[in-house]
């Protein structure tokens, strides 16, 4: 410390006249140095993350029909819709300040995807990692570990660093006994570590704790976690796409 304030001493000393130091004493340099090492630390464990991510699942973050959801872009006609984008837009603000799960009930075409995915994409540009998957892709990646000789290990961890996971299509999977272990243990695993779970369905509460059992279900609404009913018809008929021809 002696040495550090020596150099500290002779630096302030050779500063041209009339040039102020950012740094007052040999205590703020080292605070500083301190705090920059941290921000750097966070900054290469986010892209870390983010690699090990990408390698599992060949990407990160949301697929390309739904990078370009947001909350301003979600089509409100009716009560239910205002109130199911009332309770995503005040999930994604209030995110971080606990681990509080969402499920999103309903049919298809209703909306579940966007307002996720417009979650995602605000958390994303918070400097958060999401990771929207199905269920089938992500048993799939599961039996290439058992077909390819390696632990699910690996996969369980990266599954856990994700700061928010939203699981799709959870319960138009097969419904093996296996299956349900796995997803079991994820959203299990995620919600002991105090990381939050999307979970997308057209089950009813009923028919979703048969598949995930009660004590998964129960976690699930830990910390004011969100029940959201999506009861209105599809809305797909109504979108079109614009398709290149080259």
């Amino acid at each position: 410390m002696k040495s550090t304030s020596d150099l500290f001493s002779r630096l302030q000393k050779m500063m041209p006249p009339g040039v102020q130091p950012r740094f007052q004493n040999a205590q703020e340099l080292m605070e500083w140095q301190r705090t920059e090492g941290e921000k750097r630390a966070a900054e290469v464990e986010k892209e870390n993350r983010k690699v090990r991510t990408e390698k599992i699942f060949g990407r990160s973050g949301i697929c390309d029909l739904h990078r370009g959801c947001t909350f301003a872009s979600y089509q409100v006609n009716n009560e239910g819709q205002r109130h199911a984008l009332s309770m995503a837009k005040s999930y994604a603000e209030h995110f971080g300040t606990g681990f509080a799960s969402f499920i999103f009930s309903g049919g298809c075409g209703t909306g579940k995807n966007h307002l996720a995915a417009a979650i995602g994409n605000s958390l994303i540009k918070r400097d958060h990692s999401v990771l929207v998957i199905t269920v089938m892709d992500l048993m799939l990646k599961v039996r290439e570990c058992y077909d390819g000789g390696q632990s699910e290990a690996s996969l369980l961890d990266s599954l856990c660093r994700v700061d928010l996971l939203v699981l799709d299509e959870v319960g138009v999977q097969r419904e093996t006994r296996g299956e349900q272990v796995v997803l079991n243990q994820i959203i299990d695993r995620r919600l002991a570590a105090m990381k939050p779970v999307g979970v997308l369905t057209n089950l009813n509460h009923d028919e979703l704790t048969n598949i995930l059992g009660e004590r998964v279900m129960d976690r699930l609404t830990m910390d004011g976690g969100i029940w959201v009913n999506f009861t209105w018809g599809s809305y797909r008929k109504n979108v079109t796409h614009l398709r290149v021809v080259k």
